[in-house]
């Protein structure tokens, strides 16, 4: 997620301060991700510092307002018509998990992976919830079907963790029925080379 361009985003509608842009942001994204204040003010300093900001004044309450500049207005241009790369994709906690399940000894991974998908059924009925109730099901405001959109992502990213998970399941059982017989007094050798089937498996 890109907070700076985010912040410039918010800012092209007209000057803001911290807290504003940082409620601003929640708003339209459902709180799905929470912005530390700091982090914000942290953002505004170095967009200053490149010239995409500048500092307006106070709001007459002793906050800091900040007004986007034309190479701010450039720069968010640029990134909404810009597709977002894909080359290197964001660590994934879940996939470095079970990659490493499987090849770790005594780790169940047919347990992790049940617990895992128990988690996230969890979440997708939640999200499925929302979907049917709230500012999501009649999104006639801009900042409503926003919050909308930003749903269906986590639905559709649920559901495609929920596929991927049976999917690995599945091949770690076929990569188990495909292993050979271990060979007597070859205990250590055998669980070798289970962890390297199941891991080859997953990928």
């Amino acid at each position: 997620m890109s907070v700076k361009q985010a912040l410039l985003a918010l800012l092209e509608q007209g000057p803001m301060y911290g807290y504003q842009l940082r409620s601003e942001f929640e708003q339209r994204t459902g709180a799905t991700w929470p912005l530390n204040v700091g982090q914000v003010y942290t953002t505004l300093t170095r967009l200053e510092r490149d010239g995409l900001v500048e500092g307006a004044g106070d709001d007459g309450e002793g906050h800091v307002v900040y007004r986007i500049t034309g190479p701010g207005r450039e720069e968010v241009a640029a990134w909404f018509t810009t597709p977002v790369e894909r080359t290197q994709p964001p660590r994934d906690e879940l996939a470095i998990k079970l990659a490493l399940a499987v090849t770790v000894p005594g780790v169940d991974v047919g347990t992790v992976i049940q617990q895992q998908r128990s988690a996230t059924m969890r979440a997708l009925q939640d999200y499925t919830r929302l979907k049917r109730s709230g500012r999501a099901a009649r999104p006639a405001e801009p900042a409503d079907l926003a919050w909308s959109l930003v749903l269906d992502s986590l639905v559709f990213s649920a559901e495609a963790e929920v596929r991927w998970l049976d999917h690995c399941e599945a091949r770690l059982r076929r990569a188990a029925l495909e292993m050979p017989a271990p060979v007597p007094g070859a205990a250590s050798t055998s669980a070798s080379a289970a962890a390297s089937a199941a891991e080859e498996e997953v990928r």
